[in-house]
């Protein structure tokens, strides 16, 4: 018996010491990029910054590339969690929302949040995706799943009847996806000095406009 509880706490603390080397790596791996670039940060520099081999990152990424995906899929999901963000409670929060202005709202928060999560790192990966091919399918796989989310939140709304009289599903997704974009959060809070919560009234704002009826 003994031996099985020293077992036990042996494996509870290798997966401890496994859990913040992992998280070492990531935030190393963030800091260089979003200062020096991902083209310019090798692998070795990673595993410098992390106080681990560069083995040490292959064995637990498998590449570069892979690193970056990690890196992502854990600051857009806001946990180590493998659940995607389709899954997520403060997204099925927005979908499940009965209140179709309240849900745009949810929504709009949701992404502010994100946002606030990701920094830098969506710059470095659309900076990155011009020269590296991996990476150029992580951007064009953060482009649909984005736009397939709100795709989620626009069938939610259509569902409960609460569309502008005319507009489609897919145009008013084609709407959503646009105006909730990151590029055009940077362009009003990155190069015009709006605030984040001016721009989340904004938006908010003019989505309600643009895709609910009047009556809702």
């Amino acid at each position: 018996m003994p031996h099985e509880v020293k077992r036990r706490y042996d494996s509870s603390r290798r997966r401890e010491q496994a859990t913040a080397t992992r998280s070492q790596i990531l935030e190393a791996a963030e800091r260089l990029w979003t200062r020096d670039g991902y083209v310019g940060t090798s692998v070795a520099a990673v595993a410098a910054a992390a106080s681990v081999t560069a083995r040490t990152i292959y064995l637990g990424f498998g590449s570069k590339s892979g690193l970056l995906r990690a890196l992502w899929n854990h600051r857009l999901r806001g946990d180590a969690g493998e659940r995607p963000v389709a899954e997520r409670p403060w997204f099925l929060a927005v979908v499940d929302e009965p209140d179709p202005e309240r849900a745009l709202r949810l929504n709009v928060r949701n992404a502010k949040a994100v946002r606030q999560r990701v920094g830098r790192l969506l710059d470095v990966i659309r900076d990155a995706a011009s020269s590296d091919a991996e990476v150029a399918e992580l951007w064009a796989r953060i482009q649909h799943e984005f736009y397939d989310n709100q795709h989620t939140v626009v069938e939610a709304l259509r569902r409960r009847r609460a569309l502008r009289p005319g507009l489609g599903v897919q145009r008013a997704t084609d709407i959503l996806w646009t105006l909730n974009h990151p590029d055009v959060y940077r362009l009003l809070v990155g190069e015009r000095g709006w605030t984040p919560d001016q721009h989340e009234r904004w938006l908010t704002d003019i989505l309600r406009a643009q895709l609910l009826a009047r009556d809702t």
